[in-house]
């Protein structure tokens, strides 16, 4: 006979099934004996090719004789030591071979669940599930699952952290989403050409490398220049261009669904209720198109681009998505620093304005590459005031912000009055915000 509950409900304790990850996981975690070797030899090239050059055929076919299947059978026992199960109110995940590892993720920490797909993952058919939780420094992740195993855990875990019963949460399914927009890639090539940090890196990627050849007329000097800038140059361009490849951003009751890549595809979610501050982007060279780039800023969550291009009017409408109640001030209505501002930061000084309203607290920096930064009242977690002795002698003061994603929204250059009076109504603006902020949980 088992007692009633809190609610008066009788419940049997459900039984644990712990289950292993997809087969083809093993292949994954072979490969760590050989980056083992590999990062030895990178690290001391010199060492590792006087080593190579002592091995004869039949020493080098010996090795490879033992590596192989060591790497083999360290790949199957990783994955055969590898548990997860779905309590009545956690995830439990067992890991080690040597050191066991036991992670307890409560499903009420839960702050998004992303799939992502590298280029052999999808070939393979499987998926990596990558948990944000709260409080955690890093992402848990199951890999390799299932592409359908991995979505319908999703699902459930998600349908749980909405507050389901763990007799139906498995029955809810994957909410349906409704596409909002998809960024062409033509689109996107252009706004990367018209980028000015695709062009500045490759810049420095040929006149960095040119002038220490004729400074040194070292061939390694020059390669150990050139390579990581032509690398930060790549990244900037053909990187972005492979990572946002296809965008799509679709509405659904568990939030914003973010789909993107080329080679590896992610399917991410940004949690409705849980965006912290949000920040519209709009470079020199795409303000003739009326293109923006929205960025945002979840506690816990790696997901940090929204939008990689829009017409600011359909970003607009995407950010009153994600801050619901909240509306982007038109670029009239921001308030600039008084003129003696100008003695603190010359001509900068005109890139810098305030507006808040009942909703966010919105602030703008950039003369050339604007940044217009939207922080909801009830995401305020600290507010301060800074005045230099430069700012005290011209009568104006910083005002700082503080989000809970560990990020500072600033509004510089305020007159002293101003910023004093901000402080003391951005207090009570927070407080009240978040006596009426809505629920941060999933599907609320």
């Amino acid at each position: 006979m088992t007692a009633p509950g809190v609610d008066g409900a009788v419940r049997e304790r459900r039984p644990v099934t712990e289950r292993r990850l997809h087969p083809v996981t093993p292949l994954r975690r072979a490969w760590a004996p050989v980056a083992v070797l590999i990062g030895w030899a990178v690290h001391d090239p010199d060492q590792a090719q006087r080593q190579l050059t002592r091995l004869t055929t039949t020493t080098l076919l010996l090795a490879l004789a033992v590596l192989v299947p060591a790497a083999a059978l360290y790949g199957f026992l990783t994955w055969w030591f590898t548990h997860f199960a779905v309590t009545d109110s956690e995830l439990r995940i067992r890991t080690g071979l040597v050191f066991r590892r036991t992670a307890h993720i409560r499903l009420e920490r839960i702050q998004a669940i992303d799939i992502t797909q590298p280029l052999l993952a999808r070939v393979a058919g499987v998926s990596k599930l990558k948990l944000d939780v709260i409080g955690a420094d890093k992402k848990d992740e199951l890999a390799f699952l299932g592409a359908d195993e991995a979505r319908a855990l999703r699902a459930e875990l998600l349908a749980r952290a909405a507050g389901f019963a763990p007799e139906t949460a498995h029955e809810v399914g994957e909410a349906p989403a409704r596409q909002l927009l998809r960024v062409p890639p033509g689109v996107l090539a252009v706004s990367l050409v018209l980028t000015g940090a695709t062009w500045g890196t490759l810049a420095a990627a040929v006149v960095v490398p040119t002038v220490l050849w004729l400074a040194t007329e070292s061939v390694w000097t020059v390669l150990a220049s050139a390579v990581p800038l032509f690398g930060a140059a790549g990244a900037s361009s053909v990187g972005r261009f492979v990572a946002e490849y296809d965008w799509t951003v679709g509405e659904s009751p568990d939030g914003l669904r973010l789909d993107h890549g080329l080679l590896d595809r992610a399917h991410e979610t940004v949690p409705p209720g849980r965006v912290q501050s949000v920040r519209i982007v709009e470079p020199l060279l795409w303000r003739r198109r009326g293109w923006v780039r929205v960025e945002l800023d979840v506690a816990g969550s790696s997901n940090s681009v929204l939008l990689p291009v829009a017409p600011r009017e359909i970003a607009e409408s995407v950010v009153a998505r994600v801050l619901p109640g909240a509306t982007v001030p038109p670029r009239a209505s921001l308030s600039r620093p008084p003129r003696r501002a100008g003695r603190c930061m010359p001509v900068w000084w005109r890139g810098y304005g305030l507006f808040v309203t009942d909703a966010v607290f919105a602030t703008r920096t950039g003369l050339f590459r604007r940044s217009l930064a939207l922080v909801p009242h009830a995401k305020v977690q600290s507010v301060r005031l800074a005045q230099g002795p430069w700012e005290r002698l011209w009568g104006v003061a910083d005002v700082h912000l503080d989000t809970g994603a560990n990020k500072t929204v600033t509004a510089r250059l305020r007159d002293a009055e101003e910023a004093a009076e901000l402080l003391r109504g951005q207090a009570e603006r927070s407080r009240t915000g978040r006596r009426d902020a809505r629920p941060d949980r999933w599907m609320a």
